[in-house]
């Protein structure tokens, strides 16, 4: 418990920054909403771009004059974002030790470093749960004005569980970064990098259907904002591989972090 609130303490600024932020860019976002709202002539020209362009960015078929068309565009936005802030958080909270040279305080102790890192977790996914709720909040405010039905409401409770599978996802791949790379500093920058290469490669897939197959190891194709609106539902197979990668993650973390080496 005393590991979970130093945790959170140290980590209360950086969440309020990223809080603020959210907030902000999704008021500002849904401010335009104003323009595409009910406004059949955007449609019409939406329909004269380039297929190929509407589809990778995910803007085909979802109609931008509606409440839930446009959310679901923002979700990429929402997902890149909040999985940025998940993984650096992921990678810091196991680093900043030796970051801040407090290993050697920290790890002799009288407990077990699974029982630090365990309180870690509970910290990152209390953090990212605040985030996501922020996230939530700042979307249902700005929409409030629309008068958005029980078919917005349903395509936003899936919007936000996937987002959150997204956000474990690129925690546990965070914390396993910081686990295995002895180079704290170079963790965080490797894992922002996976994470900025599986959204280029979800990018080039819906470029090409060439590399479709690759859509398993992207997790930007496996809760996608459109396929949640239109079918009202995640598909189980995503469901499934994102709990595996999750637990994969986790496990090392809590099998390599134990036995490497700290720099004090």
């Amino acid at each position: 418990m005393n590991v979970i609130k130093r945790e959170l303490r140290a980590h209360l600024k950086a969440l309020i920054i990223w809080s603020i932020c959210i907030f902000i860019m999704i008021m500002l976002s849904m401010s335009e909403f104003s323009v595409y709202y009910n406004n059949p002539e955007l449609a019409a020209i939406l329909d004269t771009m380039p297929k190929a362009m509407l589809k990778a960015f995910s803007i085909n078929s979802a109609n931008l004059t509606t409440v839930s068309g446009y959310v679901s565009i923002l979700s990429i936005y929402f997902y890149i974002m909040l999985g940025i802030h998940a993984v650096l958080l992921g990678s810091s909270i196991i680093s900043k030790e030796e970051r801040d040279k407090t290993a050697e305080f920290l790890y002799t102790l009288p407990t077990s470093r699974q029982k630090i890192i365990t309180g870690k977790l509970v910290a990152a996914v209390i953090n990212c749960l605040i985030l996501l709720g922020v996230t939530c909040l700042a979307v249902i405010v700005a929409i409030l004005k629309y008068e958005p039905g029980e078919t917005f409401f349903a395509f936003l409770k899936l919007n936000m569980l996937s987002i959150f599978f997204i956000q474990m996802i690129f925690l546990s791949i965070g914390m396993l970064m910081a686990s295995i790379i002895k180079r704290y500093k170079k963790s965080g920058s490797i894992s922002v990098s996976i994470l900025l290469g599986t959204y280029i490669l979800s990018v080039g897939i819906s470029f090409s259907d060439k590399i479709e197959f690759m859509k398993y190891i992207t997790p930007f194709k496996y809760f996608e904002p459109l396929y949640l609106l239109n079918e009202n539902k995640m598909e189980g197979v995503y469901i499934i591989i994102s709990s595996i990668l999750i637990l994969i993650c986790l496990i090392g973390t809590f099998y390599f972090y134990p036995r490497r080496d700290l720099r004090i």
